[in-house]
């Protein structure tokens, strides 16, 4: 059975179509399809709901706090994209593979939602002039 052309872009199109199912089940498994949804958006938590890691992040007012999403458990990290995880601190900064999986463990925060001067006061930096807290002068 000859396969059509328009599929061949798509992840197994040259898989033969009845069998494409079982060979490629999970074909746009960590491919970023564009921007989330507002419904998607919406399911973000912030560490200002997340009330076990209120004293570890106890220097942020609640408006800062209530400005960090953190991704659902069970939500596919973006391939290529920048996370901390503020639950392992200690991993700093990472970018996602195509198969990473937030866990029930995870709170995962990605930094394209996050300003900078608060991002590098998530991940510990103390630099004034990377926390827009340097004197002018």
């Amino acid at each position: 059975m000859p396969v059509k052309k328009d599929h061949m872009w798509q992840p197994g199109g040259h898989h033969p179509e009845a069998w494409r199912e079982d060979l490629n089940p999970d074909a746009l498994a960590g491919q970023n399809e564009g921007p989330l949804s507002a419904a998607d958006e919406k399911r973000f938590r912030t560490l200002h709901d997340i009330k076990e890691l209120h004293r570890r992040y106890s220097g942020l007012a609640d408006d800062e706090l209530r400005r960090v999403p953190v991704v659902p458990a069970g939500s596919r990290l973006e391939q290529g994209a920048t996370y901390f995880d503020l639950n392992d601190v200690d991993r700093g900064e990472f970018t996602a593979a195509a198969d990473m999986i937030a866990g029930p463990e995870n709170y995962y925060v990605p930094k394209s939602e996050v300003d900078y001067p608060l991002w590098n006061r998530l991940i510990g930096v103390r630099n004034p002039e990377r926390l827009d807290e340097a004197d002018e002068t």
